[in-house]
């Protein structure tokens, strides 16, 4: 399933753009916490996905990727 769950979010952000957690989780239909274990994930497997702080930050990938 993770594997699985991990591919939609790449592809989500490959798609949409920059997204929040909080989008990310009603779309994976998971917690936030676990979006973000996701993106932990990601960055560990060496794609390059950037987080954004703040009112208008939010999590895409980096480097026209």
């Amino acid at each position: 399933m993770r594997a699985a769950r991990l591919l939609q979010m790449l592809l989500l952000l490959q798609n949409r753009g920059r997204m929040t957690s909080a989008s990310l989780a009603r779309e994976l239909e998971v917690a936030r916490r676990t979006v973000l274990r996701d993106v932990d994930a990601l960055t560990e497997a060496g794609l390059p996905v950037v987080v954004h702080q703040g009112n208008r930050g939010g999590i895409e990938l980096g480097f026209e990727y």
